[in-house]
């Protein structure tokens, strides 16, 4: 699928400045940059979704972790003391 994309001359010319200091093409930089633009959106969005499922279940359950149990849990990741995730309670 051919797209293009219309950017002011200043823009431009930094994509083409860039591109020569990397020893790539302009094209190769604008690419770069979209792939890395569109899976940071999309970590986000995952992010937010798992957020608002979570609250859901919160809302539904009132089952939860405290932050301090998450902590003394995870403090234990890596020692002969690890143990298991804790029960999420009311």
């Amino acid at each position: 699928m051919a797209t293009s994309v219309k950017m002011d001359e200043k823009l431009t010319g930094r994509v083409r400045n860039l591109a020569a200091l990397r020893q790539r093409s302009p094209h190769w930089i604008m690419l770069e940059a979209i792939q890395q633009y569109v899976d940071r959106e999309e970590a986000r969005e995952n992010f937010k979704q798992e957020a608002l499922a979570s609250w859901a279940g919160w809302k539904e359950t009132g089952l939860h972790l405290t932050g301090q149990e998450v902590s003394a849990w995870l403090n234990t990741w890596g020692t002969d003391d690890e143990g298991p995730v804790p029960e999420c309670h009311e």
